[in-house]
């Protein structure tokens, strides 16, 4: 007896073996189990892959070029700022000097000291070295520096006494002509030479890791909603100056 268990015992490890055997209902219904929990298990991990892919995907979604032309969006509103002072000061109409110091304290922290030492640091260098866009950003550069003249004009010519005074509002408004007229066609001019002409220069480790630098120094300096902080406050002045929504600047039906 002992040894036909041992038979039956044999056959049916050779039986559960051979292919196209058919299982017994029980080991059926539990190797069916088993699969369904296999396949489980197997959709699970690729979804959680992709998750993390695509989570992983969405920290670097920002590219150096995009991250430095959206900082232009806030300089652009800030220009729109720049030309609604101008109106009321030309017209003596009312302006709170402390709109226009806040927005020149904007352009002073977020797009002179923070954007545009990340061109001068990490952009014109490269240009420089390969030997491309030289003469371009040399005129940049220039810009730049006058830029931050007339920004430290604004900013000390921003005041109640100096806009009631003819001879300083005078120069109070020539001064954010002249920021407006310049900074216009500088911006323009990177967002469509020169930083399409980056990756021509960089390779694609190098211009990725761009992008992480550039996020390191906006937390840095901002926090880690500083892009978000800084539009918030530019629309808080649009808002004081009633300029804020976009639709007054629809033409009217003829």
């Amino acid at each position: 007896m002992k040894n036909r268990d041992k038979g039956v015992e044999s056959e049916k490890r050779s039986h559960s073996l051979q292919p196209g055997t058919a299982l017994q209902p029980g080991r059926r219904d539990a190797f069916l189990r088993l699969l369904t929990m296999a396949g489980l298990a197997g959709a699970a991990f690729v979804t959680g892959r992709a998750q993390q892919s695509n989570s992983e995907e969405g920290e670097e979604e920002v590219s150096p070029a995009e991250d430095l032309m959206r900082e232009h969006g806030v300089l652009n509103r800030i220009l729109l700022i720049y030309d609604e002072s101008i109106v009321r000061l030309d017209q003596g109409r009312d302006l709170d000097p402390a709109v226009l110091s806040g927005a020149a304290g904007i352009i002073r922290s977020f797009i002179e000291d923070y954007h545009e030492k990340l061109e001068e640091n990490y952009l014109f260098p490269r240009y420089e070295k390969a030997g491309k866009l030289t003469d371009l950003v040399a005129v940049l550069k220039r810009q730049h520096q006058a830029g931050r003249t007339l920004t430290d004009s604004t900013i000390r010519l921003a005041k109640v006494s100096v806009i009631k005074n003819a001879g300083g509002k005078a120069e109070l408004v020539r001064d954010l002509k002249a920021f407006v007229r310049m900074y216009r066609p500088h911006e323009a001019r990177e967002d469509t030479v020169l930083f399409p002409a980056l990756k021509k220069i960089v390779s694609k480790n190098e211009y990725d890791s761009l992008g992480e630098e550039f996020e390191k120094k906006e937390h840095e300096l901002f926090g880690e909603d500083g892009f978000d902080a800084m539009v918030d406050k530019v629309a808080g002045l649009e808002r004081q100056l009633l300029i804020y929504d976009l639709g007054q600047f629809t033409p009217s039906a003829k």
